[in-house]
């Protein structure tokens, strides 16, 4: 393939956050741009929906942005769309070793000597966290130690109290979407400090869980395609080719060419790509190593959020499933009341292949061992099995094991020749988030325009 045989400059695969959030870059840079996505919308793992009963739009997939993430705040700013608080006024409750515990603040009101345990733990992790170069992780001192133990053997090893090692597996499977043991500490600590600490992922106000964003998180996503000339749905990429000149993308509907493609979709994922010549052995081995975490998002509607006028904000963590973490996702103006609550983790394995009947009933149940018997009987009910989607194979993220940062970490945003890789596994700020979906999305485009002007 020649320069002048392409049919566009730059290819796209994926229509999430990342992959248009690149187009759009190159687009406004001159470049001619083609999006291919294999499902039939665009969003990824952003999908807003109307429930047909209530007519409430729910977000079936991520929904949260804070003020601490710029380049998710830019974009909804420069695309006129608009944010709203997450309700969080009242008392918050954790369901630990059997008690049911109503608080304010950060941490349940737990004995002196817990308390002094957790802070101690805590404090020890973030500490270890902020030594971490969020862009290298391997390089980080005592990686290699870091990253031959899991996050669970350091829990199980420096905690002394069943309730902080309770705590800190909640941690876990709220952020990861997977368990604490599922996880090297390496990966746990880079993480966290994307964040910038254990609060910057758990919070509301001032932290990542603080808005949601009006018309739902999935508008972002729309607004995108809607001002790019060639986005093609139900175009999923099954072979790439590349070579001195450029890259072929072949799809059922057939080949795509270009001098440059950005490849905007999980890692896990690539397995179903074939790639001539195979892509380098560190990079192929990487993709082997990336399992996403396992999540489903459960939402049930009533007809008012009747835990308000409980004195209860709707947030809650339970080392007790299979919801494990729930928060007030009502609409901006009140009603209907929408609890959201997550299966994760192990909970999300457990559940995910038994009948859906039977998977609700347990959610409605975990639901009214919280908020009480009201809960049992919403006007409608909606959950989203993130590992049943076949182009995503799970949320939030991938999952780096042990070894995998230190063997394979160079690999994850190193292009190969004219490929260019994007998502939000390979930001450099908020990996996994919205934002990082952003950041990646701009970071590609960026080597792409780069690498065109170096020939």
């Amino acid at each position: 393939m020649t320069t002048t045989q392409a049919d566009v400059d730059v290819l796209i695969v994926g229509a999430g956050l990342a992959g248009l959030t690149a187009a759009r870059r190159l687009a406004g840079a001159g470049r001619r741009v083609r999006v291919l996505e294999a499902r039939g919308r665009v969003g990824g793992r952003t999908h807003t929906v109307r429930l047909p009963l209530t007519g409430v739009s729910v977000d079936l997939g991520g929904q949260w942005v804070g003020p601490n993430q710029p380049h998710v705040m830019a974009l909804i700013r420069e695309l006129g769309l608009e944010v709203y608080p997450t309700h969080d006024a009242g008392q918050n409750l954790a369901h630990l070793l059997g008690r049911t515990l109503r608080y304010r603040g950060l941490i349940p009101p737990l004995p002196p000597h817990v308390l002094a345990d957790y802070a101690l733990l805590s404090a020890r992790f973030e500490r270890l966290a902020r030594q971490i170069p969020l862009e290298a992780p391997w390089t980080a001192p005592g990686a290699a130690e870091l990253d031959a133990q899991t996050f669970e053997s350091w829990i199980t090893r420096h905690a002394h109290t069943p309730q902080t090692r309770a705590l800190m597996r909640l941690y876990a499977g709220a952020v990861f979407s997977a368990d604490a043991s599922e996880l090297s500490l390496l990966h746990a600590l880079t993480y966290t400090a994307h964040g910038g600490g254990i609060n910057g992922h758990t919070l509301t106000r001032g932290h990542a869980l603080q808005d949601r964003i009006l018309g739902g998180a999935q508008s972002l996503a729309l607004r995108l395609a809607d001002a790019l000339p060639d986005v093609r749905l139900g175009c999923p990429v099954i072979r790439v080719e590349r070579n001195e000149a450029g890259v072929t993308l072949h799809t059922p509907q057939g080949p795509h060419r270009a001098g440059h493609a950005v490849v905007a979709v999980p890692p896990a994922l690539l397995s179903g790509m074939g790639f001539d010549p195979p892509l380098p052995p560190r990079r192929a081995q990487l993709q082997q190593r990336l399992p996403m975490g396992a999540v489903v998002k459960f939402m049930a509607v009533y007809e008012r959020p009747f835990w308000r006028e409980a004195g209860l904000s709707g947030m809650s963590i339970s080392e007790r499933g299979p919801v494990t973490v729930t928060f007030d996702n009502s609409p901006p103006q009140g009603t209907p009341g929408v609890l959201l609550g997550f299966l994760e983790g192990g909970e999300a394995r457990a559940w995910m292949d038994r009948p859906g009947e039977e998977r609700r009933a347990a959610a409605l149940e975990s639901l009214a061992r919280l908020f009480g018997p009201q809960a049992r009987y919403p006007l409608e009910t909606v959950e989203r099995d993130w590992a049943a989607e076949p182009h995503s194979g799970g949320c939030y993220g991938a999952l780096f094991g042990p070894g995998t940062w230190t063997g394979y970490g160079e690999a994850l945003r190193a292009p190969v020749g004219r490929l260019h890789w994007a998502g939000a596994e390979t930001a450099r700020v908020w990996m996994n988030y919205m934002d990082g979906a952003v950041e990646s999305g701009e970071r590609a485009a960026g080597e792409v325009l780069a690498a065109q002007a170096a020939r």
